[in-house]
């Protein structure tokens, strides 16, 4: 697997880096709580998606392939939960001061994976690509990869809400942000909703 590990990060760099919900949440939270009160959203998601990969890579793939209707199920509940959480974001109240919002929690981030749409495809793109062999060393190094490359991602998103947060004066320009993320949650699951 080493001899694959360069494509491998390179896809797993891409995957984490484009817009998603994880990063659509993480900006959010870089605007309204800043870089170090968003840090265990950001280990949650790191952790918590590098758990995940694993766990699928073990087992959820074949009961997946046994029961497709189990598939579907999970699908209808993620959507359901992201536009859930599209609609909390777009209601939030606008926080001008940052020590009002409060960030998502370490586990909170990390249970969040399980419903994350484009999660689950990386998840099941990076195994099923990476390593259609099923090794445990090919599972490994899916999961090393995953959470090295979304390490700097995590970061870039809440620093990017950070810098972002000088252009929002008022309650009326934190309240257009957080519509502008709401619809950006629900059209990064679009394509999976399609």
């Amino acid at each position: 697997m080493p001899e694959y590990f360069t494509p491998l990060f390179l896809f797993a760099f891409v995957a984490t880096f484009t817009p998603g919900p994880n990063n659509t949440m993480l900006m959010t939270s870089g605007v309204h709580a800043g870089f170090f009160r968003s840090m265990p959203h950001m280990l949650g998601v790191a952790i918590g998606f590098s758990v995940m990969l694993m766990l699928v890579g073990l087992g959820m793939t074949g009961i997946f392939n046994t029961l497709p209707w189990l598939h579907q199920s999970l699908n209808i509940l993620c959507m359901a939960y992201l536009c859930y959480l599209a609609y909390r974001i777009a209601t939030s109240r606008p926080h001008i001061e940052q020590a009002d919002y409060q960030p998502m929690t370490f586990f909170s981030a990390a249970m969040f994976q399980w419903v994350n749409p484009k999660g689950w495809t990386m998840a099941l793109t990076a195994i099923s690509l990476y390593n259609p062999s099923a090794s445990w060393d090919g599972l490994g190094w899916i999961t090393a990869a995953f959470f090295i490359a979304t390490l700097p991602s995590v970061a870039a998103w809440v620093l990017a809400g950070k810098q972002i947060r000088r252009l929002l004066k008022s309650p009326g320009h934190m309240t257009c942000f957080n519509y502008v993320m709401a619809l950006a949650l629900l059209v990064s699951v679009a394509p999976m909703m399609l």
